[in-house]
């Protein structure tokens, strides 16, 4: 038996946190000079969320700080100290040091406790694109699978993990850096939407791949995605949203209608959703390996 941890860019309802056991370590931001949570296992996440979210929109700046090593040992000690292995996840390294914070603590644990496994991994994705691989290891952990196993599906299929996903403003785009303010502002007259995914780099990110004028079109270009790129058959996808519950819903009665049979929703993660703002919609499926597909293209946007 192992136990499972990751950074609480993992996104997952608090329902499934808690039906599955998936420790969740929190990031912390400052927001009006004060420093709050991203996570907090006894207030519910929309709650947080919610929270935020009123806070964007009045007018204030969220930043985040990365995991600390130190935060990672204190985590994941107790387990090792009980005799239990560990499977750590965390947020694409291209977007945030987490990674490389846990690294330095898998490296310092190792030697104080040699006959037990820690397993870091970089989930080259965000939200509930780490989530749902967490959730399928965390499954392949209920019905009896070693941490070995568990790990060799995950780097199988960590890339095969599709995120796309559209934003409603383009200035948190612009305060993050990721478009120029020219960009911004001639897109917000122009009612240009960015169409954003999880990229076929090694080490992944997310770039803006394509955008579409108006919010109708952008939410089209989400789902082309799913339609495009998704695995027959798919059971389990994600949504999350930056508080537009309404498009969220609407997405997954058009999942459902092309046979999905579980969708989950939650409240998109406060750990990045100061880059992306209020209104953004995210899709998240298991489907074709970004690396065959996605690199190129996405070089060719970005230029």
């Amino acid at each position: 038996m192992f136990d499972i941890f990751s950074d609480s860019s993992v996104n997952l309802p608090d329902e499934y946190v808690a039906k599955y056991g998936i420790s969740v370590i929190p990031y912390s931001y400052v927001m009006n000079g004060e420093v709050h949570t991203t996570y907090d296992k006894n207030v519910p996440f929309r709650t947080l969320a919610r929270t935020f979210y009123d806070a964007l929109r009045a007018g204030a700046e969220g930043k985040t700080s990365l995991v600390s090593k130190e935060t990672f040992k204190e985590a994941i000690e107790p387990s090792l100290q009980a005799g239990r292995d560990v499977f750590l996840l965390t947020i694409a390294s291209n977007i945030s040091g987490t990674y490389a914070e846990a690294v330095k603590a898998q490296a310092e644990l190792a030697p104080l406790y040699p006959d037990r496994k820690i397993v870091v991994r970089d989930s080259q994705n965000a939200s509930l694109g780490q989530g749902l691989l967490a959730l399928f290891v965390a499954r392949m952990r209920e019905r009896g699978e070693s941490l070995e196993t568990c790990t060799a599906w995950f780097d199988e299929n960590c890339y095969k993990l599709n995120s796309y996903l559209t934003v409603d403003d383009l200035k948190y785009l612009r305060k993050s850096g990721r478009v120029n303010a020219i960009l911004a502002f001639a897109g917000n007259l122009l009612n240009i939407k960015p169409l954003i995914r999880a990229s076929g780099d090694v080490p992944a990110n997310l770039v803006m791949y394509d955008r579409e004028r108006g919010r109708r079109r952008s939410l089209a270009a989400v789902l082309k995605g799913f339609d495009d790129y998704a695995d027959p058959g798919q059971e389990t996808v994600a949504v999350a949203h930056a508080d537009c519950e309404e498009d969220a819903l609407a997405l997954a009665e058009q999942l459902k209608a092309r046979g999905v049979k579980e969708v989950v929703i939650e409240y998109y993660d406060i750990c990045t959703a100061a880059h992306v703002g209020p209104g953004t919609l995210a899709l998240f499926f298991l489907g074709k390996d970004r690396r065959t597909y996605a690199a190129t293209t996405d070089k060719k946007h970005q230029k």
